[in-house]
């Protein structure tokens, strides 16, 4: 389980992180982007018992890789990026195995939704067209088996949504049309779906075994 204290510590490098929005570019933004990841990671190597635990703290560091890339150089990192968190999505699908047949109703909804904000923003994607369809699928599968997966779980099932909302917001505001505050908004999300997917992984543990 994870402390308060360690989700108050979480909560705090998050926000400050989030705050420091308002004064980029400075230097080493990136180590601050890190730091809330890293605290995910030690709780994740310190509470993980399951035999997929290193599996899942493997979607975690290319996470984090993936946020070195995105902030140390966000033109020319962005396809590093991309790559690096389909990895991580692609770990966090292994460990949500094995599937279970519910909610599939709300399945389908991931897919409807996938192929509209695909149609919103397919005109400005250029010929980056492949790799962000493939990151698009490859994301909405993990958001799917949050749903279908053995483990599946409130936290598990939040993480899912946050990620796919977070990451819709850069692909409206980084090929659709501007959002006001949308980092602001985009690492929000992104720090609080990292920490349910984590936070769900755990409690789902006595239950996948």
């Amino acid at each position: 389980m994870i402390t308060k204290n360690q989700t108050r510590l979480f909560f705090l490098m998050s926000l400050f992180f989030i705050l420091s929005l308002f004064f980029k570019p400075y230097s080493l933004s990136w180590l601050m982007k890190l730091l809330p990841m890293a605290i995910l990671v030690f709780i994740a190597i310190s509470q993980l018992k399951d035999k997929t635990a290193n599996i899942f703290i493997a979607g975690l560091a290319c996470s984090s890789l993936g946020d070195f890339f995105l902030d140390y150089d966000s033109i020319n990192g962005f396809i590093f990026g991309l790559g690096s968190f389909f990895i991580a999505h692609v770990c966090y699908l292994i460990v949500l195995k094995p599937i279970e047949k519910k909610k599939l109703v709300l399945v389908g909804l991931y897919g409807v939704y996938g192929i509209a904000m695909l149609s919103l923003i397919a005109s400005g994607l250029g010929e980056l067209f492949i790799p962000v369809l493939a990151y698009m699928s490859i994301l909405l599968i993990m958001a799917m088996m949050t749903l279908v997966s053995r483990r599946s779980n409130t936290w598990l099932i939040l993480g899912g949504l946050s990620f796919v909302f977070s990451d819709s917001l850069i692909g409206i505001d980084k090929f659709y049309h501007q959002i006001s505050y949308a980092p602001i908004m985009i690492m929000m999300s992104y720090y609080f779906a990292q920490y349910a997917l984590l936070r769900g992984f755990i409690a789902s543990g006595k239950k996948a075994s």
